[in-house]
This record gives C-alpha cells, sequence and structure tokens, in this order.
C-alpha cells in the first residue's frame, strides 16, 4: 500500500493513539512517531516534569516544534499530544501534511483508560470525569475540524481499529487516484 503522506492520530488522551499507532505503522510499513515520546526523549524529562518546571504553556511551545518537526517526514504514521490541536498553527500544520485520523471514545472509556494512570498532568488534580468532559467540550470540534477521518475506539481492540484505518486509507487513495 502506497501511502506517501503522514498519518498524523489525533484525539484525547486514552483514545488509543499510541498503541493504534504502531499497529497501523506496521500495517502500512511506515515509520512510527510519538511525538510525547519523541519530546522526552529529546530532553530527558517526563511529560509531567515538563509541565511542572515549564508549565502548560511551555510544554505546548515543545509540543507545536516536535509537530513541525515530525510534519517535515514524509511517510510516517505520527501519534500527537491530546492538546495539539489547541493550536491554530498546529491545526493549519496537520491539515497540510497530512491525512487526520481522529480516534474518538467517549468519556466513559477514556475515564476506564485513564483513571489510574498518573502521567496524565491535566487530570492529577480534582474530578477526573469532570476534567475529560471540560476537555472534550473544547478539543472535540478541534479534532473534527483537521480530521480526514473519524474512527470510533470504544470497547474495540487496537489492532481492529487499525486495520479499519489502513482499509479506508486505502479505498481514500483509490478514490482520489
Amino acid at each position: 500500500m502506497d501511502i506517501p503522506q503522514n498519518i498524523f492520530l489525533v484525539g484525547p488522551m486514552g483514545a488509543g493513539k499510541s498503541t493504534i499507532g504502531r499497529y497501523l505503522a506496521e500495517l502500512l510499513d511506515k515509520q512510527f512517531k510519538d511525538s510525547d515520546h519523541e519530546i522526552e526523549k529529546r530532553t530527558g524529562a517526563s511529560i509531567p516534569l515538563i509541565f511542572e518546571i515549564e508549565g502548560e504553556s511551555g510544554f505546548r511551545t515543545r509540543e507545536s516544534a516536535m509537530l513541525q518537526e515530525l510534519a517535515s517526514d514524509k511517510g510516517a504514521v505520527i501519534a500527537t499530544g491530546g492538546g495539539i490541536v489547541l493550536s491554530d498553527e498546529n491545526r493549519e500544520i496537520l491539515k497540510n501534511k497530512g491525512l487526520v485520523v481522529y480516534l474518538h471514545a467517549s468519556i466513559d472509556i477514556l475515564y476506564q483508560r485513564t483513571r489510574r494512570d498518573r502521567n496524565r498532568p491535566l487530570l492529577n488534580d480534582g474530578d477526573r470525569r469532570a476534567k475529560l468532559e471540560e476537555i472534550m467540550q473544547t478539543r472535540d470540534p478541534l479534532y473534527r475540524d483537521v480530521a480526514t477521518l473519524i474512527i470510533e475506539t470504544d470497547k474495540r481492540p487496537a489492532r481492529s481499529v487499525a486495520k479499519e484505518i489502513a482499509d479506508k486509507i486505502e479505498s481514500l487513495n483509490h478514490e482520489n487516484a
């Protein structure tokens, strides 16, 4: 399957971007990159530590720079951080530098998947479910705005979601050929 462009996975924390992204990259024979892991690798610091030291705005600056760098590659599957869509500039990069897949999951599923995870700085204070609802209220329209495809991930194995994405991308390529 020849897909020359980058494939960006967007969606909230807990939607499965990293796990599904690895399977999708394997299916499409592409390189897999995770923007959060790349930031951690470069800085030698965890995302929660970056948030603690630099605040959310410091992290968002690093995230935007990493997106710009990863987007300049060709033909990779790139899992982005959940807040990548908050910046107008990032949304433009996503729309112009590849195909964007929004991995959508319900608040219940997101809560189940993140409830014990302490590496989620935005969820570590207060009521996690309420915070997830607030985050999704802001971000869902932004994810939808940049998305080429919207894929439901609730109660589905990551491999099956990756296969669905690969199949849909293949059909898009046939339509555009």
